[in-house]
């Protein structure tokens, strides 16, 4: 049974998104890495604006109690990429595993409660690489921001709210926005083959 303070945090219903820290741009000493999780089977479970609301919500919540700092994110119907660096002082970025179990566990009773399918499987597996070439951190950097439109939802990035795109061009110097968006991210090898949103 899910714990009510974590349908409460989960399903919030706040129009502006905030995330405590203006982007650095700089790979960490511990780990930067990127992240892509898929829903069981590619199941459109997160389906409305509400649901993404509260993925959106618990990724935050569960990334800050970790100390995980996000750069970017993007989140979807059945799947979603972050990229992300490691607390400090976390050895080759152990609590990774714990704070995706955590979020996958409580955003999966959340989701089960809400639709009333207690037994169900939400989340499938993840995919995490670590990023240690600046270029490549850079390119990645881009191609989450800028899922969405790859994905056809949206024309510009910072249209679609499950993303980090308006923020970042709200944080970031004109300056960096061009640079981050001028990286090329055609020819990267992500998992993200679910075209079929």
């Amino acid at each position: 049974m899910v714990n009510v303070c974590e349908v409460k945090i989960m399903s919030e219903n706040n129009s502006k998104v905030s995330w405590p820290h203006a982007p650095v741009h700089q790979l960490s000493k511990k780990g930067t890495y990127i992240v892509t999780c898929a829903t069981y089977k590619r199941e459109k479970l997160f389906d409305t604006p509400f649901k993404l609301d509260g993925l959106q919500k618990g990724l935050f919540k569960y990334a800050s109690e970790f100390r995980w700092r996000l750069e970017a994110w993007s989140i979807f119907s059945n799947h979603y990429h972050f990229i992300g660096h490691s607390p400090e002082m976390d050895d080759n970025a152990a609590s990774l595993k714990q704070f995706l179990h955590e979020f996958h566990y409580r955003s999966a009773a959340w989701i089960n409660e809400l639709d009333n399918s207690h037994s169900r499987k939400v989340w499938h597996t993840f995919w995490e690489t670590l990023l240690t070439y600046e270029r490549s951190y850079l390119a990645r950097l881009n191609y989450v921001h800028t899922n969405p439109v790859k994905h056809g939802l949206v024309r510009v990035a910072n249209e679609y709210h499950w993303c980090s795109a308006k923020w970042f061009e709200e944080q970031a110097s004109p300056s960096q926005v061009k640079t981050i968006y001028s990286f090329p991210s055609n020819q990267l090898k992500i998992k993200d083959d679910f075209d079929d949103l």
